[in-house]
């Protein structure tokens, strides 16, 4: 594995005869050394083809031309009739035009009737433009074929041998949507990259593709773990709290482009997680689980992970989320996996500074992190020495402040759901002054 952690060995010259060289202490990881370690092991999803509404939310692998016009025909954009400008000219309610109607055009008519001079056909919003037209008059600027001179606010039903009288002079081109006027064929409609949402969908099915060729959103599994916890909705007993994690970071991996789906927590039972995580390798293109990375009695994904090779566990020189779990299952070519704290604050920064990069990186999104502005922060902070820390915190765009919102315990989840950004203090300050300027992460861009 890329990045393992290391122990430094001492020689038997260095040590006294008889004497075990004492182990050394476990390498402490920088924020931005772990999460190095990790996007350079995971990479895009192999593109494939898909379906319109099941590619919804991937990106484009390449570029869309469009091989006809849009629309592909000149039609209507208006109820009314389609007439010969040089018949309604100088026309007037007192004077009108009277054209003589040849016929009626819906939308998706096939054969169309001929315009000639002093002639008129009945016309539908989206249908075809009939040979010899050059206009059309909004059925509100004529009589509606009523023979009364008013202008009407609809069409009357086909009569024999109706005439309409057309009040007003209608100029070349008039409400006509021209064909190609949209998307001309042979042109770009669509770049590679683009994330595919309701508007690019439904571009695409007007230029008539029905799949394209996309990186797929990533199925990514998450669940809890902890005998302590009840799904919501359920008694509480004592000693026992609702599982809130797995529905955090399922939310979260929706919310960053993926397919999550939401594993029921697991009991602290070795056998029991072990099988879960079997069964859900065949779905997963990524596993995240929360809580029993620490050096605990009932840590059991430590314990199972390390016993199943390919996770290493380390700590982090970041506060909160120090113990974090990264690797592979099911093989070296198998499914990525994140173990992650299970305190609920700790679980959620460390979804936000690995796992969304990681989601991100396999959709081949070109914004794999979030935005970091920098902003004053009116109240003074504290932090521990050689740690990161992340503050939860509310941005104030329109002043460039912000303000810390709770304390730094990492089980505050009131406080969590009321930030908008994470407040960074480096590893080497263990103290700002009210007024000092700070790295903000935006999670709500």
């Amino acid at each position: 594995m890329t990045g393992s952690t290391e122990h430094s060995t001492t020689s038997a010259a260095c040590c006294d005869a008889g004497t075990d060289p004492a182990p050394a202490a476990p390498r402490l990881w920088t924020v931005d050394e772990h999460l190095a370690d990790v996007l350079a092991a995971v990479g895009p999803l192999p593109a494939i083809e898909l379906r319109l509404l099941d590619a919804r939310g991937c990106r484009l692998e390449e570029d869309v031309v469009a091989d006809g016009d849009l629309p592909p025909f000149d039609n209507s954009s208006m109820d009314g009739y389609a007439v010969r400008t040089a018949d309604t000219e100088g026309a007037t309610d007192t004077y009108p035009s009277v054209l003589s109607v040849v016929g009626d055009i819906a939308a998706g008519a096939g054969e169309l009737p001929k315009v000639g001079p002093g002639q008129a056909a009945r016309i539908m919003t989206g249908a075809p433009l009939p040979p010899g037209a050059r206009a059309v008059a909004p059925v509100e600027w004529t009589d509606g074929g009523t023979g009364t001179g008013v202008a009407a606010a609809a069409m009357t039903a086909p009569v024999p041998d109706e005439e309409v009288r057309v009040l007003r002079p209608v100029a070349e081109g008039a409400h006509i949507r021209r064909r190609g006027s949209d998307v001309a064929a042979g042109s770009k409609v669509l770049e590679a990259g683009t994330r595919l949402g309701p508007t690019q969908l439904g571009l695409l099915a007007a230029i008539g593709r029905a799949a394209v060729k996309v990186r797929p959103r990533p199925r990514v599994v998450v669940l809890s773990t902890g005998s302590e916890l009840v799904q919501p909705g359920e008694p509480v007993g004592p000693g026992q709290i609702a599982d809130s994690n797995s529905f955090t970071l399922a939310a979260a991996a929706q919310e960053a482009g993926a397919i999550a789906f939401r594993v029921g927590a697991v009991p602290d039972d070795a056998d029991r997680l072990r099988a879960v995580l079997e069964e859900q390798l065949g779905r997963a293109d990524l596993i995240v689980t929360s809580g029993g990375v620490s050096v605990g009695a009932y840590d059991v994904v430590k314990e199972v992970l390390e016993a199943h090779g390919g996770v290493d566990f380390r700590k982090l020189r970041m506060q909160p989320g120090k113990p974090q779990g990264f690797g592979r299952i099911g093989g070296a070519d198998g499914v990525p996996l994140l173990a992650l704290p299970g305190n609920p604050v700790s679980a959620y920064i460390s979804f936000e500074l690995f796992v969304r990069p990681v989601i991100r990186t396999m959709l081949g999104a070109a914004d794999v992190h979030r935005p970091v502005v920098r902003a004053l922060c009116p109240v003074a902070l504290r932090s521990p020495a050689g740690r990161r820390q992340f503050l939860r915190g509310r941005y104030s765009a329109a002043d460039g402040t912000v303000e810390p919102v709770g304390g730094a315990g990492s089980h505050l989840v009131g406080a969590l759901a009321r930030a908008d950004c994470l407040i960074t203090v480096p590893e080497d300050v263990t103290e700002l002054p009210a007024g000092s300027a700070v790295d903000v992460v935006l999670l709500d861009s």
